[in-house]
């Protein structure tokens, strides 16, 4: 097997992606999210890492949890709120939540602040992977091969 070179990367230097790919309604709590997919930058392929930028009254995602997949946050900047099935919790800079996978207890980051807050966002890459929205009827479920988001009876969007 070649090495791979190690990738020194800048994140300034890399391309913003904005709001999500959500079927309408559930874009709108997302559409200013900003993210830079620095895992794939650096080529990675077992884990993704993103630096997310959230405005104020921008929420992560809608509020989900993943069947294989695990996922962790690292507050850099500002204040978010974590929101699951036990409440919320304010989240600050220094402090993680990890997200273990098939644990059935939907999680996402609302920034209920005056400022952007920033955040690492780890997760594995299971091509695989089912994803359940808890507060939506809205699912990820893999459809001929590929993750397509369904409603919760399988209906596609």
């Amino acid at each position: 097997m070649a090495d791979k070179p190690n990738v020194v990367i800048d994140p300034a230097t890399l391309p913003v992606h904005e709001g999500s790919d959500y079927p309408a309604p559930f874009d709108q709590p997302v559409a200013a999210r900003q993210r830079r997919a620095l895992g794939d930058a650096a080529g990675l392929n077992q884990f993704g890492v993103n630096l997310l930028h959230l405005p104020p009254g921008c929420a992560s995602s809608q509020r989900h949890w993943h069947h294989r997949e695990e996922e962790l946050v690292y507050v850099l900047e500002g204040e978010l709120v974590l929101v699951t099935d036990a409440g919320e919790q304010v989240l600050t800079p220094g402090v993680a939540a990890g997200f273990p996978a098939g644990n059935g207890d939907g999680h996402h980051l609302i920034n209920r602040g005056d400022t952007t807050a920033v955040c690492l966002e780890v997760g594995s890459r299971v091509a695989d992977d089912e994803t359940d929205y808890s507060d939506i009827d809205m699912r990820v479920a893999v459809v001929d091969g590929r993750q397509r988001f369904v409603r919760k009876n399988g209906t596609p969007y």
